[in-house]
């Protein structure tokens, strides 16, 4: 059952409106998560920055991004974001063979994103306290200070995505529903 409203321009605050539009332009539609996103506008905006950040401005290549992304999705068990990002790998030119080992906790096809990986989940399961040699074995696969911030900023960015979609139960949208996804352990 849904606990949180999803809003449009016809019901959502003043300041909302706008950055309805600006999803609307971006996607061709109003996404599920943004109605609800909708209901504060501060939430919303900071939902957008972050994102925009995060896919245009870190270091991460498009494998990488999706690979932070959908770590984070699969471990927080979003049965939004996963299909969501399946299908954005895909615009992304991101391969199958990365979007399914994703989606069903596989190994990935190289070390290097693999480790990245295993960065992601550290940084979810332990809630930041990383120890010294996980520290080093992201180091060691070839990422750098900036990369581990950067993990932060989609983590921070997810974890508004996630939770809030937990809250609102929100509907995958039309154009994702072919990217149905269900928690290996449901399966």
């Amino acid at each position: 059952m849904s606990t949180l409203d999803r809003l449009d321009e016809s019901n959502a605050p003043e300041k909302s409106i706008p950055l309805i539009e600006k999803s609307k332009a971006a996607f061709g539609r109003l996404p599920g998560l943004h109605s609800v996103l909708a209901g504060s506008p501060a939430a919303f905006e900071g939902y957008q920055a972050l994102h925009r950040l995060f896919a245009e401005e870190t270091a991460f290549d498009a494998d990488e991004k999706t690979v932070v992304w959908q770590t984070i999705n699969v471990e927080h068990q979003c049965h939004y974001c996963v299909p969501a990002h399946t299908g954005i790998a895909k615009m992304m030119k991101v391969s199958d063979e990365i979007s399914d080992a994703l989606r069903d906790e596989t190994p990935l096809p190289t070390p290097k994103l693999e480790a990245l990986r295993t960065f992601t989940l550290a940084m979810v399961r332990e809630r930041g306290n990383i120890d010294d040699a996980t520290l080093q074995a992201f180091y060691d696969a070839g990422f750098a200070q900036r990369h581990v911030l950067e993990v932060i900023l989609g983590l921070a960015q997810k974890v508004m995505s996630n939770y809030t979609n937990h809250i609102a139960n929100t509907p995958v949208d039309a154009p994702m529903q072919k990217f149905d996804w269900v928690p290996k352990a449901d399966r």
